[in-house]
């Protein structure tokens, strides 16, 4: 699972910010590791240098899972780490709907509604 990090000009992106990122969402997705190839990472601060208060703090995640369409999530916080971990936890959420869902196609297409008659000697 790829993980790519981007943020706006607000958001000081240095090693231990992408640290943080990618063991946060190692931590909340990585059962999902075989499902997803890639997860983009987008912070953001909404309110830039303006004002200091509020959840202006924003974490966009978006998820490729393999052969499906993508999966995006916002959080807002006050801090980059609360809106990272919060995102996490809802994509977490999200892509166990998502994964449980193809599970359930799988299984059901593999499994006919319907029994064949055993034969009688």
């Amino acid at each position: 699972m790829q993980i790519q990090i981007n943020t706006d000009r607000h958001i000081q992106a240095d090693e231990r910010l992408a640290e943080f990122v990618r063991d946060t969402l190692h931590n909340k997705l990585s059962r999902f590791a075989e499902h997803v190839t890639r997860i983009e990472v987008h912070l953001s601060d909404e309110n830039g240098n303006t004002k200091h208060d509020g959840n202006d703090k924003r974490c966009l995640l978006e998820a490729r899972p393999e052969g499906l369409d993508p999966v995006a999530i916002t959080e807002h916080a006050a801090t980059v780490g609360q809106a990272v971990t919060g995102a996490a936890d809802k994509l977490q959420r999200k892509l166990s709907s998502v994964v449980g869902k193809l599970r359930d196609k799988h299984v059901r297409s593999a499994s006919p509604d319907f029994a064949e008659p055993d034969e009688v000697s």
